[in-house]
This record gives C-alpha cells, sequence and structure tokens, in this order.
C-alpha cells in the first residue's frame, strides 16, 4: 500500500490476539460485532485467532505493529468447503487509510488462490461503515433479518448477510 510508510501483511499469530482484544473493547466498536462483554470478547477472539493454525488468517502491519486482521473461517465439511464467512476488523485509530481494503483484497485473493473457494460472506448490522466497501468488492446483500440484535437500551439493528463470488 503505497500510502503508508513500513505498512505489510503477513500471516496472523498468536503474538496478535492482545492487539486484536484491545480493538474490540474500544468503546463503540462492539456496536458492529455480535459479542456484548468482555467474557464474549474472550470466546469470539480464541475462535477468530484458532484459525491461523490453518493461515487462513491474514494481520496488516505498520512497522511490524498490527493495525488489522482479517479472518477466512474455513468450512469443516466437504459440501460446504467451497465457501467461507469471514470477519475483518481495523485498528479503530487508523480506519480510511486503506488498512481494510488491503486486507480485503489479500482475503479474496487467499480465498480463491490458495483455498479455491467460489464464495465468501460476511454478517454485518445496519449502519455498519463496512458494508461500502464490500460493496466496492463485488459484494452484494443476499439476506436481511430485522430485529436481529437487541442493544442495551432496547433499540434493534438489523443483521445484513452479503457474499461475493470468486471468479
Amino acid at each position: 500500500m503505497a500510502g503508508i510508510p513500513g505498512f505489510d501483511i503477513r500471516y496472523t499469530n498468536l503474538y496478535d490476539t492482545d492487539h486484536l482484544r484491545e480493538w474490540l473493547m474500544t468503546p463503540g466498536i462492539l456496536d458492529w460485532f455480535p459479542m456484548s462483554d468482555e467474557k464474549e470478547v474472550e470466546d469470539a477472539i480464541r475462535v477468530w485467532i484458532g484459525f491461523s493454525r490453518f493461515s487462513s488468517s491474514i494481520t496488516a502491519i505498520i512497522e511490524g505493529k498490527p493495525c488489522g486482521i482479517g479472518t477466512l473461517f474455513l468450512m469443516p465439511y466437504r459440501k460446504i468447503r467451497h465457501h467461507c464467512f469471514f470477519k475483518l476488523i481495523v485498528d479503530p485509530k487508523l480506519v480510511r487509510k486503506g488498512i481494510g481494503t488491503s486486507l480485503l483484497k489479500n482475503l479474496k485473493h487467499l480465498a480463491k488462490n490458495y483455498f479455491h473457494l467460489e464464495l465468501m460472506h460476511t454478517e454485518l448490522f445496519e449502519g455498519n461503515p463496512f458494508i461500502g466497501l464490500l460493496k466496492k468488492f463485488d459484494f452484494h446483500q443476499f439476506a436481511r433479518q430485522e430485529k436481529y440484535v437487541k442493544e442495551k437500551d432496547g433499540t434493534y439493528k438489523a443483521r445484513i448477510l452479503m457474499e461475493s463470488y470468486l471468479k
């Protein structure tokens, strides 16, 4: 990525856990994820980072420090192993600098060329700013579920499912 000196992408490792935790626990970030407290975040991190053992998770770094993670949650069964669910997060202090774009581009490449996947999909909640980036990368909405998330204040958010066929 030309705009940030020292930017690179590498496979995720266990040392990235603390950064992922820090980003998820940043105020406002859990608005875009299904977890609601520290215990749920810890459970999610274990699963998320666990995919690093399959080399299906990548970490963006700047000068060696993690600044974003994207993970392909590979399917374990033959009938459905042609597609995967994925999640992506960027350090909240570094959004809108092209890190998410680079991670998404590299995740799609990894999914298609290394894992030979045909389809990637993700779930988001309405209002998530990541939706615009997904549309730029040929993702389209294939389902919407109203009142999927109930916030602490009693308001609801719809769940939006988006997918992209890997050509």
